[in-house]
């Protein structure tokens, strides 16, 4: 059965990472994280594999998966592409598109999630925005057709608070992990506060909680 990414989802990038890219997403899965988006598209192909193929090795101890960004799997099964494209998506087993409004995520057709941003400023993309907050972010939660993943300078616990309650099945950080002095501690704190809210969200409102986002896009193709 296809699962899509929730909780604590990492978006690499080498540049910024306190040390070297594969150590830094070990100590991330070591602190919880079970779903790591491999972005780094400057590489050659041939090194990007390579490290993709490290990336899976890391995840596989804990059970946990690789999504390449850009419409090549690298030799797996999970892309997240771009807003631009392509259209139609790759025929692989788990697609994600970055959506930013109710356009964009007309467009979708077969897709399994999305993210949403940016819901806070980000120092990844100073500029690119405006930022969407909770409440923007609810509204487009709303209109998704499929599970959300909030995106865009999530970096303490009380903003993955806010994102969950706005209906997002996961949040995806880049800094917060990336240039984490700790990322295992990191990982660890930004997962209890995803748990703990998932949780008190689905004990208050278990009519979203069965028939919202989660649910979004079963039946899709």
């Amino acid at each position: 059965m296809r699962r899509e990414p929730t909780g604590v989802v990492v978006l690499t990038d080498r540049r910024v990472a306190r040390g070297a890219l594969v150590d830094v997403v070990a100590a991330a899965v070591g602190g919880g994280v079970r779903w790591v988006v491999l972005r780094e598209k400057d590489l050659p192909r041939a090194e990007r594999l390579a490290l993709a193929a490290d990336l899976r090795a890391v995840l596989a101890e804990a059970g946990g998966t690789l999504v390449v960004a850009g419409p090549d799997p690298l030799d797996g099964d999970a892309v997240h592409l771009s807003a631009a494209g392509p259209y139609p998506p790759p025929a692989v087993g788990l697609v994600g598109r970055s959506c930013h409004d109710t356009a964009e995520l007309a467009r979708l057709t077969t897709e399994h999630y999305v993210t949403l941003s940016p819901v806070y400023e980000t120092r990844t993309k100073p500029g690119y925005g405006p930022a969407l907050r909770a409440a923007g972010l609810a509204a487009l939660v709303d209109a998704s057709p499929v599970p959300v993943l909030a995106l865009g300078g999530i970096e303490t616990p009380d903003q993955v608070t806010a994102c969950v309650e706005a209906g997002a099945t996961g949040v995806a950080v880049l800094g917060a992990i990336m240039r984490a002095p700790d990322p295992t501690e990191t990982a660890t704190t930004l997962g209890r506060a995803f748990e703990e809210a998932a949780t008190r969200v689905a004990r208050t409102h278990p009519a979203r909680s069965d028939e919202g986002p989660h649910e979004k896009g079963c039946g899709r193709p």
